[in-house]
């Protein structure tokens, strides 16, 4: 092999990267959108179906994931720091898994509501995997800093109502007087947990992101 063609071989395969991050991402927004839809609706049956396309959604996460991971082992240069870009894959991949097994519960506890709360946390949720997606395009040029800025600080907004939403919630659900039955406040405890860490693990993944602009500046 000829010395040029070795060193293009070795630099770094940024589109390849760009490419793969977006389809994940872009993967995880139309997810967040599925569960939305899942989380709005009390029937039982229709949150069925789209279970099964949210599960078909969160296979192609897992596969992007690894193709990510193996890009990752095969490039001799990153265009970002290794670990940084495995933690933003993994954090993608860990909000899809939060989706997809909320979407589960909601299925196999078969709920037979749809509550403001658990509606508004899917709309925090989803406005939060646009964010991660329009963050994750912006990185490739560091002159978006500001821009780049602007979006953690709305993540930290989404992630703070998020809590308070959280509080409010477990708040309900435990108050005296409540006709609520021990089993039921054990279906709405674990469904508020898991949306209350899908809603942190976005918030790691700006952690991660301020790594990237900081260490690139």
């Amino acid at each position: 092999m000829r010395f040029d063609a070795l060193i293009r071989l070795l630099l770094p395969r940024e589109e390849r990267f760009q490419e793969l991050l977006a389809l994940d991402t872009r993967n995880l927004v139309r997810a967040a959108e599925l569960f939305l839809d899942i989380a709005g609706t009390s029937d039982i049956e229709g949150r069925r179906i789209k279970l099964v396309e949210l599960k078909a959604l969160e296979h192609e996460g897992d596969q992007i994931t690894r193709r990510l991971i193996e890009a990752l082992n095969s490039t001799f240069i990153t265009p970002f720091d290794r670990e940084d870009i495995r933690s933003i894959a993994v954090d993608i991949d860990d909000v899809l898994d939060y989706l997809e097994g909320i979407g589960q519960y909601l299925v196999l506890f078969e709920i037979p509501d749809a509550p403001e709360p658990l509606t508004r946390f899917a709309e925090i949720l989803l406005e939060l995997c646009r964010q991660i997606d329009g963050l994750t395009e912006l990185i490739w040029d560091l002159g978006n800093t500001a821009k780049i800025s602007a979006g953690m600080v709305r993540v930290s907004e989404l992630e703070n109502q998020a809590d308070a939403l959280f509080l409010t919630s477990l708040g309900a659900l435990f108050r005296k007087g409540s006709d609520r039955d021990a089993l039921e406040v054990m279906k709405w405890k674990e469904i508020y947990q898991g949306l209350e860490d899908a809603c942190d693990k976005c918030k790691d993944f700006t952690h991660v992101l301020g790594n990237v602009v900081v260490k690139n500046a």
